[in-house]
């Protein structure tokens, strides 16, 4: 029986090994097949907001001519560009609120209280490619009213001083002898007497006119004392009579011969210079280096903090930063860039001139840059208004 058993279980065995189906080798792997590597990812451009619109607000004659048609025709924005006169206008406006700009280009010393004073939004540096083409030394002057540089990027620079028109002044003066300080001209009567026939220009500013009359009464340029600014009060006074004219078109008004010595911006005073001779005049303008020291400006640009285009004002800005763009500046409107990277670009005779490049002698003589706080403000125009009437 056992044997039986054992015979049918074999059996069993070889008739399902018979029945089963042979399964055929996994055929091998295919090779694989060489492909081109994928491309790198291209840079991605500046960041633009939905409406291609720019909203500028600056200085007049403080662009160069073909800026603005340069940054609309590369990135398809339309730029809106409208100027005011002084550093008291563009105060007021951004005060009230819904300015509609999304740049504008205070002053450094003035943009101080508007910092303060929330009015404008920090730059993000790290949109600006071209940030590093600025000059760190030149930054650390405008840390002074803008710590870390959060608010603030240069524009151009320069200095308030003392210009003339070097044959009538000449003439109005007689035979007495230039002063040594050129701001004894507009603030000493002895001169401004003589100079009264042809004519003083001042700047309509009082945040430019009052630091430099501190400065001259040996008061610190930006006080907060209002003891000072009576003495620089007392000292205008003896003037007043002299100064034919408030400007806020200086450059109209020296080509057009309206004054023969003026406080106005080195830059400016170059620039009617230029004009008086492009028309064939013969008259000699020229901006004068006091060894009182003139007044340091740093204009720079910043974003309100209502600006509706804030990634447009971020493209403008690091545009402006291009070393070709900077160095227009100082090429066509005469005034100096705190843009390390432009320097080569700036033509010889610009970087020879001594009033826009001023020699290290005259350099150590400028006023440094600073700024008023909010709370001297009406102590500061209060001086300037009661200087303009004359009590």
């Amino acid at each position: 029986m056992k044997k039986h058993v054992l015979v049918l279980a074999m059996a069993a065995v070889m008739v399902a090994a018979c029945g089963k189906k042979e399964e055929p080798a996994p055929a091998p792997a295919p090779a694989p097949v060489a492909t081109a590597p994928a491309p790198a990812p291209a840079p991605a451009g500046p960041v633009l907001d939905d409406e291609k619109v720019l909203n500028v607000y600056n200085w007049p004659d403080y662009i160069t001519e073909s800026m603005l048609a340069d940054f609309e025709k590369e990135y398809g924005v339309k730029v809106n560009y409208d100027t005011f006169e002084n550093n008291e206008a563009l105060h007021a406006k951004l005060v009230a609120g819904n300015s509609g700009y999304d740049i504008v280009i205070p002053t450094a010393g003035f943009a101080k209280k508007q910092i303060d004073g929330g009015l404008y939004q920090p730059i993000d540096k790290s949109r600006l490619t071209n940030y590093g083409n600025l000059d760190p030394d030149f930054m650390k002057k405008i840390a002074g009213v803008d710590p870390d540089n959060k608010y603030l990027v240069p524009w151009a620079w320069g200095f308030t001083t003392v210009g003339i028109n070097k044959q009538k002044v000449e003439k109005a003066l007689g035979g007495m002898a230039m002063p040594e300080n050129a701001w004894d001209l507009v603030f000493k009567p002895e001169y401004a007497n003589k100079l009264k026939s042809c004519g003083i220009a001042y700047l309509d500013s009082p945040s430019e006119i009052l630091p430099v009359a501190l400065h001259y009464v040996g008061k610190p340029a930006y006080s907060e004392n209002p003891e000072d600014f009576k003495v620089a009060l007392d000292m205008l006074k003896k003037v007043r009579g002299s100064v034919r004219l408030f400007s806020s078109t200086m450059i109209d008004d020296i080509a057009s011969g309206k004054a023969c010595a003026f406080i106005g911006w080195s830059g400016d005073i170059n620039i009617a210079a230029g004009r008086v001779k492009e028309t064939g005049g013969k008259d000699e303008i020229v901006p004068l280096l006091p060894t009182g020291g003139g007044l340091v400006f740093i204009d720079t640009m910043a974003i309100p903090k209502d600006a509706k285009h804030v990634n447009n004002a971020h493209v403008f800005i690091d545009f402006y930063l291009r070393a070709a763009n900077a160095a227009a500046m100082a090429n066509e409107m005469n005034y100096p860039t705190g843009n390390k990277a432009a320097l080569a670009d700036i033509k010889d005779e610009v970087k020879g001139n001594k009033t826009i490049f001023l020699g290290p002698e005259d350099t150590a003589r400028l006023i440094p840059t600073g700024g008023f706080s909010n709370d001297i403000s009406s102590v500061l125009n209060d001086t300037y208004n009661a200087f303009k009437r004359g009590k």
